[in-house]
């Protein structure tokens, strides 16, 4: 979702924004997306086709939500390093 916060993207600029994900997974997850009306999938009857997906207007309302979990996420990952490091530790000791 946060690349289409930047705009309208075709299925392979948004693989490209994202190298490591396998392209079926990508294609499920835009499906998921647009069945839950998140994401928007528009198709243009051209030869060869060409595919745009955006966010829906409830889409662009839920990403203070995502940018929200995105921050705790980052935060809580950084507790568990310090955690485990503490514990490596003293195990050493």
């Amino acid at each position: 979702m946060n690349f289409l916060s930047q705009g309208t993207m075709r299925f392979g600029e948004l693989h490209r924004a994202m190298p490591n994900i396998r392209q079926g997974y990508l294609t499920q997850q835009l499906r998921e997306l647009e069945k839950d009306g998140i994401v928007h999938r528009e198709v243009y009857k051209e030869v060869p086709p060409k595919v745009e997906y955006s966010l829906t207007k409830i889409g662009k309302e839920f990403l203070p939500v995502t940018q929200a979990m995105s921050v705790w996420g980052e935060k809580y990952i950084e507790l568990l390093k310090e955690t485990f490091n503490e514990d490596t530790l003293e195990k050493k000791k």
